[in-house]
Order: structure tokens, then sequence, then C-alpha cells
């Protein structure tokens, strides 16, 4: 799943359960949380889904209502700061967005602690602070900013066992848990340096982890499409299941056509599963998208659809189409940096094998001699690059 998905992800996740909203004052009565009011939820969904849509303008919007007319309460911050993060979430090297989420989420931490202070059993407060905390330490995992990460998942954790309790909260808190019981398994197994920083946190349990997800999948009102995302992920790489993960990813772009994070692993899953037609069809859109400059559509997107598009190409004998999307994916990979990344890696390869049977043994070996150069000795197209070279005496 790779180290962008690794530490605290598990505690921060939850944290993504945007349309959550907060306690209305101080001194009222638990009973009154507003979250737990069906008119106010009405209007968080809305502008949530704008946001999943990739609709920032219109999210932000309503976010700046709810800030007017909260103006000491951490739910309208927690969103803009969400509102930030989806806008890291299609391209994480992309830093531009770092200084303002953080500035947001700070001030959700701010106006959460002031409410805490005054009513320690105050679930809705403690449930910002483990958001904002947990999600900060999301970004700082991304940014391998390892420390920062441990301190921020540590009070999280705190606050997390805080807002636990109470019944009718418990659908969207089971999303933290979750990611907790199989994040906590998963980063010692596959990151063995973190195992000290792992030491600081309670034991899970894996398999009781993706449980609790599919449960919040199904039954959570506001956490239910950040379980579908961890799920998604998860049945993609670790869990090894395909076709969970095809149809989780073609509900999410159904509901939210927008979102280039959810249309471009669609289009993956698709090729994934053998559907390369249909992974085509949905490629080009994306391709499409980006040249017309839609929102989130850049690069990092452009890298999965014109490889899937390549392979199209190729297999339906559609040689210049087929070089000429081999040759987009590395122009997207050059400008995303991602030069180790398989698509950028096996597009080299199959140009080099095309010109091969178009007996430009120059241009192969060139092609087959940057798989060499980038990708390290272990490296499966390093192997296939040698294997080739020797095969065809180029």
């Amino acid at each position: 799943m790779g180290v962008t998905l690794l530490l605290l992800s598990c505690f921060s996740a939850f944290a993504q359960m945007e349309d959550t909203s907060l306690v209305t004052e101080i001194g009222e009565k638990k009973s009154q949380y507003l979250l737990l009011d069906k008119g106010l939820q009405f209007r968080i969904t809305d502008a949530v889904n704008s946001m999943y849509n990739f609709d920032f303008e219109k999210a932000e919007r309503g976010f700046a209502v709810m800030r007017h007319t909260y103006p000491e309460h951490p739910l309208p911050y927690f969103l803009m700061g969400l509102s930030q993060w989806w806008k890291i979430a299609v391209d994480t090297e992309n830093k531009k967005h770092d200084k303002a989420f953080h500035t947001y989420m700070e001030t959700a931490i701010e106006k959460a602690s002031a409410i805490f202070e005054g009513d320690s059993e105050n679930k809705e407060a403690a449930f910002f602070l483990a958001g904002a905390h947990g999600f900060q330490g999301r970004l700082h995992s991304e940014r391998q900013n390892w420390t920062k990460a441990a301190l921020s998942g540590k009070n999280a954790l705190k606050y997390l066992e805080y807002s636990k309790g109470e019944e009718e909260l418990n659908p969207e808190l089971l999303l933290g848990d979750a990611l907790f019981n199989y994040f906590s398994v998963w980063i010692p197994k596959n990151y063995p340096l973190l195992k000290p920083v792992m030491l600081l946190f309670p034991k899970g349990d894996q398999e009781l982890g993706l449980q609790q997800l599919e449960e919040v999948a199904e039954n959570a009102f506001y956490a239910r499409v950040e379980a579908q995302y961890f799920l998604f992920r998860l049945y993609a790489s670790e869990e090894r299941q395909p076709f969970k993960a095809l149809n989780i990813t073609s509900y999410l772009h159904g509901k939210y056509p927008n979102n280039p994070y959810f249309h471009r692993f669609f289009a993956r899953q698709l090729y994934a599963v053998g559907r390369g037609p249909d992974a085509y069809e949905v490629s080009l859109e994306i391709l499409e998208r980006i040249e017309e400059g839609w929102t989130g559509y850049e690069a990092n997107s452009g890298r999965y659809a014109a490889f899937f598009a390549a392979q199209h190409y190729e297999k339906t004998g559609q040689t210049e189409l087929a070089k000429q999307h081999y040759r987009k994916t590395i122009s997207f990979g050059e400008e995303t940096e991602n030069q180790e990344s398989g698509y950028y890696l096996y597009s080299l390869i199959q140009l080099g094998k095309i010109a091969t049977t178009e007996n430009d043994k120059q241009k192969a070996r060139e092609y087959f001699d940057k798989v060499k150069k980038i990708a390290k000795r272990k490296h499966p197209a390093h192997k296939e690059a040698r294997e080739f070279i020797r095969k065809n005496k180029l």
C-alpha cells in the first residue's frame, strides 16, 4: 500500500468523517449534539458531497456559512481542512495545500479544546480533537515526518478513547477502531523499522479491522465513503480481492463522477480484472478531462489512463496510437517525478519491444538501457530488460 497510507492512516482516517458535526454550545445537554440533528446532517452532507465531487467552490461556500453561524465551533474549520486534504489526495507530492490544511486543523483543535476543557465528557469535542490530530498525523506520514506523525497519532488515540461510549455515534467512531486494528498490525509487518514507534500504541486485530470497515461501509451515515475508500485500497492490494475493489470503485465513481481519485482507481480496477476495453473507455475520459483542465485531473491520473489506453491500442493492433500513449505515460511520469513507477518502466519496455519488431534495434536498446538505468536491479522490469537484450542480441 505504500508509505503514503501507512503510519497513522489508521488513526487519522476516521477524521475523514467529513460531515461529522459538532456540539452546539458548551453548556447544552449531550442529547442536543448537532451530529444527531437530521436537518444539519442534510445541509452538511450536501456540502461534503460537493467536496467529494471536487466542486470545492460550492463546498467551501457551505463551510463558510457554517463558520459564520458557529464561529467558535470546530466543525467549519475541520471541514475546510478536509477540503484541503482532498486537493492534496490526488497528487500527494504537491505540497501547495499543506499550509492551509494544517492551519484549519489547528484551528479546529483550538475550538474543540475550548469545548472539551469546559466539559470533559463532551463526546463530540473529543471526536473532533481525535479527528483533527489524526488527520494531521496522516499528512505528516505522507511527508515522512515520522516523529510528528507519531505524536499526532498518540493524541488522536487519546481523544478517540474519550469519544467512545455514545451509542448513537458508534457507526461513525467505529471507523477509527477499524483502521487502527488493521494498520497497527500491518505497519510493523511491512515496515519493520517502525516497530519501535508502534510500541507506543495498543495491539490491534487485522481481521477484526477489516470486518469493522465492512460494517461502517454498510451502516454509517457520515463515515461510509471513508470506509469504502479504505476498503477498495485494501481489497485491491493487501487482500488480493480485485473484484470487491472494483465493485466499490464503480459505486464511488458513479456517485462522485468528477472525483479524479475515484475515477482513476475505477479505471485501474477495470484493468486489474481483465476488462481492458472498459478500462480504455474510462481512461480516454480521464485524458480528455486532463486536456480540458478539469479540477484535480492532472499528470498523476494521466499516468494511469495513458498506460491503460496504450495497452488497449497495442492489443488491438493500433501500434502508432499505442506508441503515442506509452510516450504520454512516460511524459506524465516525468512531470510527476514517478520514473520508478511500473507504468513508466513498462511503457519504456513496451516501446522497446515495438521498436524491436520494427527492426529499429538501436532505438530499442535505448529504451531498455533507460529501464536498466532507472529501475533497481531486483525490480522485475530491470530483469525483463536484461533478458530481452540478451535474447534479441540488442
